[in-house]
């Protein structure tokens, strides 16, 4: 009998395993990627007082992309959270890919919020 690959469970273990090592300050804080079929969301954390210092997604008012779970919807949350993550005085960053592979839609808002001015 085969067993049936279970994707998402596979990540969270990757995620844990990578969240062992990556911690967010309120100097340099962690950004955080969560995809799910529909949306993309993206926050900057502050691992040491457990808070959100800035968050964005495609669900935001903010948000004009007219797709909202490709690329280009991505990489529109990645600057809306750069922008965001500017005005409040953050200029660098932790990036936690959340276990995901660094690529298409993940790679997108890593791209997205460098352009904005974050360093990562």
């Amino acid at each position: 009998m085969f067993k049936k690959i279970d994707k998402n469970a596979n990540r969270v273990k990757r995620h844990l395993r990578i969240r062992k090592n990556l911690t967010g300050t309120s100097e340099k804080p962690r950004l955080c990627v969560f995809k799910s079929n529909t949306n993309i969301y993206a926050q900057l954390i502050d691992d040491v007082n457990h808070n959100t210092l800035v968050a964005a997604s495609t669900l935001d008012k903010d948000f004009s992309g007219e797709s909202k779970s490709n690329k280009e919807a991505a990489k529109l949350v990645g600057e809306l959270i750069g922008k965001k993550a500017i005005d409040k005085g953050i200029e660098q960053c932790v990036f936690d890919r959340s276990g995901y592979l660094y690529h298409g839609k993940v790679k997108e808002l890593a791209e997205g919020a460098r352009s904005a001015g974050l360093k990562f």
